[in-house]
């Protein structure tokens, strides 16, 4: 599945997360009406939380200390709608250049991979 890494600044962190957890379905606020046109609506189905995704704070990653890194997988239809929907929700979010994204990329697939052996080893 294609990823993306965005980079954004520190003081957008809470922000990030919010945006990031927030699934419109599980709002015990909404009415059914909501829902129902919820689902008409192409733009506001893009819903982060139901997708695989990482939140790196920089210092931890050995990239600049200022900012977080927000690692997302999934498929290409969704990352078109949610590019958009992501930079105009952060303030001083922007997709990394390629070098970062490789790195980040190559950074949390190996995380995945490491983990998942540990998992196989424990039940193997």
């Amino acid at each position: 599945m294609p990823a993306r890494v965005y980079l954004c600044d520190e003081k957008d962190l809470d922000k990030l997360k919010a945006l990031m957890e927030y699934d419109p379905y599980l709002d015990k606020s909404k009415t059914e009406e909501e829902l129902a046109a919820l689902k008409q609506d192409k733009a506001a189905n893009v819903i982060f939380a139901r997708q695989d995704y990482q939140i790196k704070d920089g210092i931890s990653i050995g990239m600049e200390k200022d900012k977080c890194y927000l690692y997302l997988s999934a498929n290409e239809d969704f990352l078109t709608l949610a590019e958009p929907k992501l930079l105009s929700a952060i303030e001083s979010a922007k997709r990394a250049d390629q070098e970062t994204e490789k790195k980040i990329i190559l950074m949390i697939e190996e995380e995945i991979s490491n983990s998942e052996s540990g998992i196989g080893s424990i039940f193997g």
